[in-house]
């Protein structure tokens, strides 16, 4: 990691990405971990997934979102620290009618930052699972419709 400041508007390297409709703007990328900014419109959504080898937080600046772990949901909102241990699923959701905005981190980085530069911009979901899987992440299979 270099020293210095990444600016409010700039993403590391003049990055930002678009994944499922949110913008993720990278701020702070080294082995240990890894940081960025994030815009989530209502409605949105990352479906529930499991990170194996990180630990991932959530720092809520503005609106509010809803994190479920299997039928555990939590609500968070401005200054709210939502916890996402390594090896729990876990999905995010926007249901409060307004953008949200907040902080994420992951510990270690592994393969993070690689998987949004290959998803930005991806919208069929088997390929964003097949993505996803081959950088560590690994989305659950949906519910059977009933």
């Amino acid at each position: 990691m270099q020293q210095g400041v990444t600016p409010a508007a700039d993403g590391l390297e003049g990055k930002s990405w678009n994944v499922v409709g949110h913008i993720y703007t990278p701020k702070l990328l080294s082995p240990n971990a890894f940081i960025w900014h994030a815009r989530i419109p209502d409605g949105t959504f990352v479906p529930p997934h499991i990170h194996p080898t990180q630990d991932e937080w959530i720092v809520m600046l503005d609106g509010r979102l809803e994190v479920e772990f299997g039928d555990d949901v939590h609500k968070a909102g401005p200054g709210d620290t939502i916890r996402m241990p390594m090896g729990i699923a876990h999905g995010i959701f926007n249901r409060s009618g307004a953008e949200a905005t907040c902080v994420f981190g992951v510990a270690p980085s592994r393969k993070l930052f690689d998987l949004f530069t290959k998803l930005d911009g991806v919208t069929e979901p088997e390929e964003l699972v097949r993505i996803s899987a081959e950088h560590e992440v690994d989305f659950l299979p949906p519910p059977d419709a009933a």
